[in-house]
């Protein structure tokens, strides 16, 4: 049928859209966004491939190759494209007027031609400039991407031929063969290919990119980032990538080195301005190895005459700015300033007020290690000589008791109760999502209370269907997972009976006639809205909601999640008290005690919210375990709301959060 379709040339003026192109219904797939690499390369090389038109009303239909006229009549209405006008005649192939399949012609068109192999477009990018002699610059031009595009093609089009033919073979995949331009030099790239492969090993990319970090550090990496500069200045070499930030750094022992004297510098700076005896870099803070090391902190001085006046000044301006941020209409940005605000002048008066003994500045140090992609200092350390005896002089420890008693986490009342609504929320969400056991629950507690003598069976649930009322001092802030699932379970529920237009006693019939699974569904999430603030059942007091609670809820932290709504109310103390002896991590508690209590609880929210990849198993775990202890469930004692800490007044509440 092909030999009917006579070539023809027709002026791009001539030229209109087909009613029976597939794409008609599509004008999306024209959109001047969607065909710019079209528009360049046909304003380059020119239309390599005829349309296939039919004559309509004296014009001609493009049956296929609507996003080639499209291009077309952009260029033409581009005045600076050259060459293309309304009278430019374009090659096409001619459709008889009586061909039934026009169609069929069209989807032929567009679906016939294969995608073409990723492996044969990159290292077609890599001939145009290798042999065609192109720059990526002429070459994005032609395709009308950004050079950045075309670089990152080229980048995988020159790694070694001989990872590239492992890709075709399939004897590696795609990613792993794109893992290996890490590293630009070709030779590098190689060798690391033969030793992961010389065992007939199944490589996967990320053993690839660990295996390339020992030839060199990428100029994009943190420390590649951060002693670069110096690194050229010294001479050191680079693997130049077509994409700067993918350079490599090979010399590692420079790199090293450099990164040693840039630490020491910054703790030898420390060292001065606080007043330590010694000063010390390491690249990574071996915490094993710093186990024997003691640490001092500083305690509590009477400032000056000056320094009282500054206090003051700090006290008057942090009332102040704690009133504006209770502001409801406050936006976001301007409530972060004030908390910045009021965080720099809280350390600028404990500034005043602490400092270092003379005993310890004598025999205590700072050692900068790197951490995080940034420099991290370890102040007031004391190596294992320069310790004293354990006899209680050290100035500010942590076995001083008054340290340990700063130390000791307490839940005030106002933390306790709101403590209590997100548990209380949990259970519901737990209950909504186990609506059998639920429905148990609710027609035992029914039967119960009318079929047996004295105190009903458990208080812990109100079904005289009256919704609690849950308060909370910070209802925007929590962790709203239970929220969520409780919205979830609600719109799962069957309420075609609930019809306000019809009488109870028709909305009775209609609920009579559901299904069994969807009245327990509707039972359970209605208990579940009874649910009162509370924390873990004592089994003793109440063995049914103890029991139950352990059932459908055996973790807390299914329903919610600690977040900076919690960690904000903690002392500084608690929450480095909570990473180092609760979370297994020492020495990151060690490591964010000199920082601000900003930064650590901005740790905080971040490691509950994702645990970092980091992590040990055992580490982990306990993240994913750790809650307030009187909110999980089984093998836990509760807290008395009533045996709770009590401030006396608000300003101790404010001192405690």
């Amino acid at each position: 049928m092909t030999q009917l379709f006579k070539p023809t040339t027709v002026a791009i003026g001539d030229l209109v859209a087909h009613p029976a192109n597939v794409r008609t219904n599509s004008p999306e797939t024209y959109a001047s966004e969607n065909i710019a690499h079209l528009k360049a390369s046909i304003a380059v090389l020119g239309l390599l491939q005829p349309l296939l038109v039919q004559k309509i009303d004296g014009k001609f239909g493009v049956l296929a190759g609507g996003r080639r006229h499209a291009a077309l009549l952009e260029l033409v209405a581009d005045k600076t494209a050259k060459g293309f006008t309304n009278s430019t005649k374009i090659d096409c192939r001619l459709v008889p007027d009586d061909c039934d399949v026009t169609s069929a012609l069209s989807l032929a068109e567009n679906i016939t031609q294969a995608p073409m192999n990723a492996i044969d477009e990159f290292e077609a990018f890599a001939r145009m400039m290798e042999v065609d002699g192109q720059t990526p610059e002429t070459i994005a031009k032609t395709f009308g991407i950004t050079v950045a595009a075309v670089k990152g093609r080229l980048r995988y089009g020159l790694i070694h031929p001989d990872i590239r033919a492992a890709a075709r073979a399939k004897s590696i995949t795609l990613d792993t063969m794109k893992a290996f331009a890490d590293h630009p030099s070709q030779e590098v790239q190689r060798e690391v290919f033969e030793a992961l492969t010389k065992e007939d090993n199944y490589v996967q990319a990320y053993t690839v990119r660990n295996a390339l970090k020992s030839r060199g550090v990428q100029v994009s990496d943190d420390i590649g980032a951060f002693v670069r500069k110096d690194y050229e200045a010294r001479g050191g070499a680079i693997a130049a990538d077509l994409l700067d930030e993918h350079s490599v750094l090979e010399d590692s022992a420079l790199v090293e080195t450099i990164l040693l004297e840039k630490l020491a510098a910054a703790a030898e700076e420390a060292r001065a301005e606080i007043g330590f005896a010694w000063a010390d870099a390491v690249i990574q803070y071996d915490y094993a190895a710093m186990a024997d090391y003691g640490r001092v902190y500083p305690g509590p001085v009477e400032p000056d005459e000056k320094g009282s006046r500054r206090v003051n000044e700090i006290t008057a301006e942090l009332e102040k700015l704690e009133h504006e941020m209770e502001n409801e209409e406050l936006e976001d940005e301007a409530y972060n300033e004030l908390y910045e605000r009021v965080d720099a002048l809280e350390a600028e008066a404990r500034d005043l007020q602490e400092a270092y003994s003379k005993e310890d500045l004598a025999r205590s140090g700072v050692i900068a290690s790197w951490s995080h992609g940034k420099i991290s200092l370890h102040v007031g350390m004391v190596r294992p000589e320069d310790m004293a005896e354990r006899s209680g002089k050290g100035t500010g420890a942590p076995s001083d008791k008054g340290a340990a008693d700063d130390d000791e986490i307490t839940y005030p009342a106002s933390l306790t109760e709101d403590l209590k609504t997100e548990r209380a929320m949990a259970l519901g969400a737990a209950m909504a999502m186990h609506p059998e056991a639920t429905l148990d629950l609710t027609l035992f507690k029914l039967v119960t209370d009318v079929l047996t003598s004295g105190m009903g069976v458990t208080q812990a649930i109100k079904v005289d269907a009256r919704q609690e009322y849950r308060t909370h001092a910070k209802m925007d802030e929590i962790d709203g997972t239970s929220l969520e699932q409780v919205a979830e379970a609600h719109d799962a529920l069957d309420l075609s009976w609930a019809d306000d237009a019809k009488s109870p006693a028709d909305q009775f019939v209609l609920f009579r006639a559901l299904d069994a699974g969807e009245k327990a569904k509707l039972v359970a999430f209605a208990t579940a809205a009874t649910t009162q603030s509370c924390f873990s059942r004592d089994r003793q007091r109440d063995s049914l909601m103890h029991d139950f609670e352990v059932e459908i809820m055996p973790d807390i932290r299914a329903h919610w999640t600690p977040n900076a709504a919690l960690f904000n109310r903690f002392k500084k103390a608690w929450l480095l008290k909570i990473l180092g002896e609760e979370l297994g991590l020492p020495q990151e508690a060690v490591t964010l005690a000199s920082s601000t209590k900003k930064q650590v609880v901005e740790f905080c929210d971040k490691l509950f919210a994702e645990p970092f990849a980091t992590l040990t198993e055992a580490q982990r775990a306990a993240v994913a375990a750790w809650c307030p202890p009187m909110m999980q469930t089984a093998g836990v004692e509760p807290v008395d709301a009533s045996e709770a800490e009590t401030p006396e007044d608000e300003t101790e509440v404010a001192e405690a959060a």
